[in-house]
């Protein structure tokens, strides 16, 4: 049987506190203006996408919901602004990198999984007792890669990320900093003095070769760059107009690089001066040997990345004849090596951005609203190998995510 309370045994301000529990009984119904990720008590619900074996994205990926408890300690609360999808974080997903995040139970899934995603930008939106790097409100990214950023909220140490001062950047900006601009400003600073010599480079529609380029013009460096027929066709000159507009000295394509006069063209070109320096992202095949031909005796040609997934041949004697140096270029193991100057070298191209002497990033914004369908941002991921000439997939996050309470 139900308790009866009789009211006119309590007093008037307990008798009104007795009304409004019977009033709370009715609970309001939230709009859909307002079924975001609020907080309650300092929680946040957030979304991840996860997985828990390695596989393609279109059959490993999960979208998982959690919650975070309020901070503590050096403890940070972060709401996703940005986060790129790179080809590296497919191959982690795929398991064919050379690192692959851990699979962890720490978002408590049915078992244990990772968060792909090595990129983003991040507002702090709380902060335990013990934080002094960081305040409510700033960005920051992350120190180094596997922090896992496809998700809309996440709580790491405060050491795990860096403060950005926000003015004068785009959170796309911010957030594709980290990796291809990086590893554009080491390949032309660390390896050979480019001073009075060409550098050639392929893959130059690409985030690394369009940086490549920009940086080549603001000081003054005379490249040489090789593009895919593919993303020639139809409108070839157009593009070798955008690329010299962009930094290129010549503009090359796949096909004309393979042509009989690709030597002598170059030599006439760079008219006696040194071709110090290849630069290599596509990999595989003669590949290698044809862009070591038309390097100086002592150049070196440096393999960042393997597009094509081929081996790759060299000849032997342009070592023993010609003193060339194939190296490799790895940026996670370098910035492991170099936290400062990685931290250096970030602030120096974000201080260009700032002053608007490197273009953005030429980026396809995906908006990841917290109602967006698994289905949605797999997909997204699976067509990271897509079409070639299309930008950078970026996921974006909705502005007024969460309400802090």
């Amino acid at each position: 049987m139900p308790l009866r309370i009789r009211l006119a045994s309590f007093s008037p301000l307990e008798h009104s506190c007795i009304k409004s529990c019977r009033l709370s009984r009715a609970v309001p119904k939230i709009s859909s203006d307002h079924q975001r990720a609020q907080s309650t008590f300092g929680y946040h619900q957030a979304k991840s996408l996860v997985y828990s074996k390695h596989g393609e994205p279109s059959d490993v990926l999960e979208l998982h919901t959690h919650s975070i408890s309020p901070p503590h300690s050096n403890l940070v609360t972060l709401r996703t602004l940005a986060a790129p999808v790179n080809p590296s974080d497919v191959n982690q997903i795929q398991g064919r990198y050379a690192t692959l995040p851990p699979f962890t139970d720490a978002l408590s899934t049915p078992t244990p999984s990772a968060v792909p995603g090595n990129e983003g930008c991040f507002e702090v939106i709380a902060i335990g007792s013990s934080v002094k790097t960081v305040a409510k409100g700033d960005w920051v990214i992350p120190r180094a890669q596997g922090l896992g950023t496809w998700r809309t909220h996440l709580q790491v140490d405060e050491g795990s990320v860096r403060r950005v001062e926000r003015e004068g950047l785009s959170q796309t900006q911010v957030a594709t900093v980290s990796v291809n601009p990086v590893t554009a400003w080491r390949l032309l600073k660390d390896f050979v003095d480019l001073e009075g010599g060409w550098f050639l480079h392929n893959g130059a529609t690409s985030s690394v070769g369009r940086t490549l380029l920009q940086l080549a013009k603001l000081w003054g460096l005379k490249n040489i760059a090789i593009v895919g027929d593919a993303e020639g066709k139809g409108d070839k000159d157009e593009l070798k107009r955008t690329l010299e507009l962009l930094g290129a000295t010549k503009v090359f394509t796949e096909s004309e690089f393979r042509a009989r006069e690709f030597k002598p063209t170059v030599a006439q070109l760079t008219n006696g001066q040194e071709v110090r320096l290849g630069l290599n992202c596509i990999g595989g095949g003669d590949r290698v040997s044809k862009m070591s031909s038309v390097l100086s005796p002592g150049g070196q040609l440096i393999t960042y990345g393997n597009m094509s997934r081929g081996s790759m041949r060299v000849s032997a004697g342009s070592m023993i004849f010609r003193d060339l140096t194939y190296r490799g270029f790895w940026l996670s193991r370098w910035s492991e090596t170099h936290p400062e100057e990685k931290e250096k070298t970030v602030g120096q191209l974000l201080d260009l951005m700032r002053d608007g002497k490197l273009d953005p990033p030429n980026v396809t914004p995906v908006n990841w609203q917290l109602e967006t369908p698994e289905t949605e941002l797999v997909k997204t991921v699976a067509m990271c190998f897509g079409e070639r000439r299309k930008p950078k997939d970026v996921f974006v996050f909705p502005s007024d995510s969460p309400k802090d309470s």
